[in-house]
């Protein structure tokens, strides 16, 4: 423990954002880095706890209170090997993750926890600066050859550890560029691609081949492939968006957030989007969910010139503030600020929307009513009950649909080829190894567990990539997360 008075002595202090209007007018990070001091100081406040829930919060379990030590002490480089011995992406975490490891920080119990994220953050960009990340090819080669199906968080983690193990790896991706969800639908001030194209190009000078614009199923029959490898890797991400079983749901102007989001994200990127264009520019929007994805629609919409916009989340209104005797470590339904909701437009809880109208076909109108939860703070029982005279009408010409996801999707031939029964989140059945029923086929990240975290399929990835090479080789030198 470097400073056993640190946690007493400084207190939890966020890295800076850029300001709200100069950000409105470009898709950059929104985040700016913290002077070195002040995320040394941060790390201070790590008590470096003889039980560390930090690790079991993390699903890569990765060794916080190590590297927190060693960045207080300004040991950058040994840092970085400890981040990077347990994850292969930290960028991408610290970018992008909720972070479970700081709501299970000892900290929370009583004060607020240890800035694990921007710290982690902070580190690996500190590596790419001084040169440390650099491809790490296999000295031998297996021959072995291991096929994967996307190139989202999980596939690109088993591709790094399978090329590491020394066999050949081939990623297939059916669009253009590789990267998945992380490439298209995640807006570029939350996650610039750049940090997406330099991991590749480690990746691709460790070994790994990307085949780009190939739809497995489509272009490839499933038997050609498992053909053509040794063995399989299945990541293809959980991207069946669930039903807007509304009236009025068909009515152009309705459109499900993916749709837009990735139509945003290429012509962020310079790239050409297909017919028919969605823009927000000079439209009253509505966003119906509350979560990460309809957060980065607000972002995107007010970045287009929005005339309004408005978030709608039928459910109970998130408490400001947890109560650790009831929910630590667990992860606790908490209000969820992001730097979006600084920008503009407002927000609705417990606005439950009714229908959508429209006039020739085109939506004009959302109606909506407001709800109670009674006793959901003492049972969590989520059963609404309407407001009287609380019947609500907005004029809107763009709907975006961000309620989430719920497994595979349905129409794609892929899973019609392989022949599994999928689970009932549309799930591809996989053992405590993450194989599939399948001989040498193994599956891991979204596809297996539904809509999940990106530290989760990252860790999936790693695992998934021990198994394969434990199946191939019969033993493995890869890190296992039960060893951690």
């Amino acid at each position: 423990m470097a400073d056993p008075r640190g946690f007493l002595e400084v207190q939890r202090r966020l890295g800076p954002l850029r300001a709200p209007l100069e950000r409105l007018g470009d898709y950059r990070d929104v985040h700016l880095h913290a002077p070195e001091g002040e995320v040394r100081e941060q790390a201070r406040r790590c008590m470096s706890c003889g039980v560390p829930f930090c690790h079991r919060g993390c699903p890569l379990g990765n060794l916080i209170p190590d590297w927190n030590d060693l960045v207080h002490r300004g040991n950058w480089r040994e840092a970085s090997e400890q981040l990077h011995s347990t994850n292969s992406f930290p960028e991408l975490t610290g970018k992008l993750c909720p972070a479970p490891c700081e709501e299970a920080c000892v900290l929370t119990i009583n004060d607020d926890a240890v800035t694990i994220k921007e710290i982690e953050w902070a580190i690996v960009e500190r590596a790419w600066e001084e040169g440390w990340i650099t491809p790490q090819p296999a000295g031998v080669r297996t021959g072995r050859s291991v096929g994967i199906v996307g190139s989202g968080p999980a596939g690109l983690a088993a591709a790094q550890q399978l090329a590491r193990a020394g066999h050949a790896v081939t990623v297939y991706e059916r669009d253009d560029r590789p990267g998945g969800l992380l490439r298209y639908g995640i807006p570029d001030f939350k996650l610039e691609k750049g940090l997406i194209d330099r991991r590749v190009e480690q990746l691709t000078a460790e070994g790994v081949e990307f085949a780009l614009g190939v739809s497995i199923g489509d272009d490839v029959p499933f038997e050609e492939l498992r053909a053509r490898h040794d063995a399989l890797v299945l990541a293809t991400g959980a991207q069946r968006h669930r039903a807007l079983t509304l009236p009025g749901a068909e009515l152009a102007g309705v459109h499900l957030a993916m749709e837009y989001l990735v139509q945003q994200n290429r012509r962020v990127a310079g790239l050409p989007v297909t017919a028919p264009e969605l823009s927000a520019k000079g439209l009253r929007v509505a966003i119906l969910g509350g979560g990460d994805t309809s957060a980065d629609c607000l972002g995107n919409v007010l970045r287009e010139g929005c005339t309004s916009v408005v978030e709608i989340a039928h459910g109970p209104t998130p408490p400001n503030e947890r109560n650790p005797q009831r929910t630590w470590p667990e992860w606790p339904f908490l209000l969820r600020t992001y730097p979006a909701h600084e920008e503009g437009g407002d927000r609705e809880w417990q606005l439950e929307t009714t229908a959508i109208e429209g006039d020739a076909g085109r939506v004009q109108r959302l109606r909506a009513r407001r709800v109670e939860f009674p006793g959901f703070a003492e049972t969590g029982l989520r059963k609404p009950v309407p407001v009287p005279d609380g019947d609500v009408t907005l004029a809107v010409d763009l709907v975006l649909v961000a309620i989430g996801f719920t497994g595979t999707e349905s129409d794609d031939p892929l899973y019609e080829q392989l022949g599994l029964e999928l689970g009932a989140r549309a799930t591809v059945p996989v053992d405590s190894d993450f194989a599939t029923p399948l001989p040498g086929v193994f599956a891991a990240g979204d596809c297996v567990r539904g809509a999940d975290l990106i530290v989760q399929a990252i860790a999936d990835g790693r695992e998934a990539a021990r198994s394969v090479d434990l199946a191939l080789q019969g033993a493995s030198a890869l890190p296992s997360r039960v060893a951690v």
